[in-house]
């Protein structure tokens, strides 16, 4: 069965750009596309998508009064922002509208997959730059911290991952990365603390079992 997604975005070439690479996904299908808020309600209304990718900064009305109001036309749809915008009040206003995802624009393509994922299993994704918002906003309110620590990993620590994932020793993983063995072992004790794994079998373990589409080395 096919994911379906709707893209809200109103600079043309960018939501052309993020329709293509989308539908690279072999199960995800781009259900409608919208570049205002009006029309993203209607969208909305329309598809009944099962996630609704959104541009909070869009022309005739708030992105944010938007999501409320796609929530309403369309109650089963899970919305993930994708943004530029980076700044406490705009993510804490999109997630107290609804939002289960943010994305921010400087971040790749694998994260907005990972958040429409995420989104679609009834979970939540929120790029690293805004995840810390989010964690100190849950132990303010004293609930219990939605966020896949995942998340919390530095891009330097997922390439760690990925290539131990790839069974790579510390040697063989500082050698790709041109690091230290002894800055690979402190990388993989940092992720072991984050994801609660007490050996690297339960950390792979960890990896797969989510089904991490891993970022590749370099990115």
């Amino acid at each position: 069965m096919s994911l379906r997604v709707a893209l809200v975005e109103d600079h043309r070439i960018v939501r052309e750009g993020l329709r293509a690479l989308l539908a690279r996904e072999p199960d995800f299908e781009v259900a409608g596309e919208a570049g205002t808020a009006a029309e993203a309600v209607e969208l909305a209304g329309r598809e009944r998508p099962d996630v609704l990718v959104l541009d909070v900064a869009l022309p005739g009305g708030s992105g944010v009064d938007a999501l409320r109001r796609i929530l309403a036309a369309s109650p089963r749809t899970r919305v993930v922002v994708l943004s530029m915008h980076a700044a406490e009040s705009v993510v804490r206003a999109a997630l107290r509208a609804g939002a289960v995802g943010y994305v921010t624009k400087g971040r790749g393509l694998d994260d907005l997959v990972r958040a429409v994922r995420a989104a679609a299993a009834g979970q939540s994704w929120f790029s690293p730059d805004v995840a810390g918002i989010v964690r100190e906003d849950s132990i303010r309110a004293g609930v219990h911290d939605p966020l896949d620590p995942f998340v919390l990993l530095s891009p330097r620590e997922r390439e760690v991952l990925a290539l131990l994932v790839e069974g790579k020793t510390s040697k063989e993983a500082a050698a790709a990365l041109g690091l230290s063995e002894r800055t690979v072992e402190g990388h993989r004790a940092a992720i072991r603390d984050k994801v609660g794994a007490r050996t690297t079998a339960e950390l792979v373990r960890y990896a797969i079992e989510r089904g991490l589409g891993l970022p590749s080395r370099g990115r």
